[in-house]
């Protein structure tokens, strides 16, 4: 099934008052709604200018146009029908487009060879029935996001028992599972496969504060940074140690996601200890960065006056 909106509308056009138009001059209809967009019905009694440059008058010419967004690309039909001197109606267009604007010739004298206006002329008025249909569905099927992070995070959360290793920090106690790490990181797989199981349940840490592996160990299972507002409230020196653990994990996507960003963040004030973190830890992208932004003279007459530049010569 394809989702769709559409509109019904009845557009009536005085043929005695307009059937003297020049050619390229229309006959407007009120807005429509359909579809969550407004819709417009013009008609060229004395055809489109395209039509009249050729010389030929024997069509009337509909043109659906598109108010709201008139640049967007909109699926729809119109389908046109006009009533005929005894009410009933009769189809003489079914046009769909793609596009912002459509134009839909429709000859004066139809196939059979009545003529249009012989059959459809009653009081001096032309009664036409219009039907706008948008298409909300395409061909593809729609995907919902990646949502393995989020079933990796609940496995950290849950205390099931299945934790095979556990992590002490200041007397901070982590557990996770070795096939996680091990798969996340080269340097935890080398290290964690070097350990009996049955003789160190528990590794203690000393190049790493408690926070920092919290947020790093959760990266690992989700792919992703908790939010600024949970980052604490210094920002940049826990992605500088987030970055500093990123390098020695071989966390590759969590170095370029801190560096990007204490990037974000940059100024004369911190550029110099950005620096440094990035010379120290070997993240080359944002030590680029950094130097370009120092090589403007006016940030490097500040930034050579702060602290972190006499820790950067250090």
């Amino acid at each position: 099934m394809i989702d769709y909106d559409s509109a019904f509308v009845e557009f009536s056009v005085n043929y005695e008052q307009t059937k003297y138009l020049a050619g390229g001059k229309a006959v407007h209809s009120d807005a429509i709604s359909a579809g969550g967009h407004m819709w417009k019905i013009n008609l060229y009694p004395n055809g489109f200018w395209e039509v009249i440059r050729d010389k030929s008058y024997e069509h009337l010419y509909i043109e659906l146009e598109l108010l709201s967004k008139p640049n967007s690309r909109v699926n729809s039909i119109l389908g046109l029908l006009a009533v005929d001197k005894d009410g009933q109606p009769d189809v003489i267009a079914v046009t769909k487009t793609c596009h912002s604007q459509m134009f839909r010739a429709v000859k004066r004298k139809l196939s059979s060879g009545t003529n249009l206006i012989e059959k459809f002329l009653k009081d001096g008025q032309i009664k036409f029935l219009c039907t706008i249909s948008v298409f909300h569905g395409n061909s593809s099927i729609s995907v919902p996001p990646s949502d393995i992070g989020k079933h990796l995070g609940t496995l950290l959360d849950t205390a099931d028992g299945k934790k095979d290793v556990s992590f002490t920090i200041d007397g901070e106690t982590f557990h996770a599972h070795r096939v996680v790490l091990a798969a996340r990181s080269t340097v935890f797989k080398a290290e964690l496969g070097s350990m009996a199981e049955a003789t160190m349940p528990s590794i203690t840490l000393h190049d790493i504060a408690p926070a920092t592996f919290k947020v790093m160990l959760r990266f690992m299972y989700t792919d992703t940074l908790p939010g600024d507002d949970e980052i604490g409230d210094s920002p940049a020196e826990m992605f500088e140690r987030l970055l500093a653990a990123a390098d020695r994990y071989a966390l590759d996507r969590l170095k370029l996601l801190c560096a990007k960003k204490l990037w974000d963040n940059v100024s004369v004030d911190t550029v110099a200890t950005t620096l440094a973190c990035a010379e120290t830890y070997s993240c080359p992208e944002l030590k680029h960065k950094c130097i370009s932004f120092f090589a403007m003279e006016k940030n490097f007459k500040k930034a050579v006056l702060t602290e972190g530049f006499v820790k950067l010569v250090q």
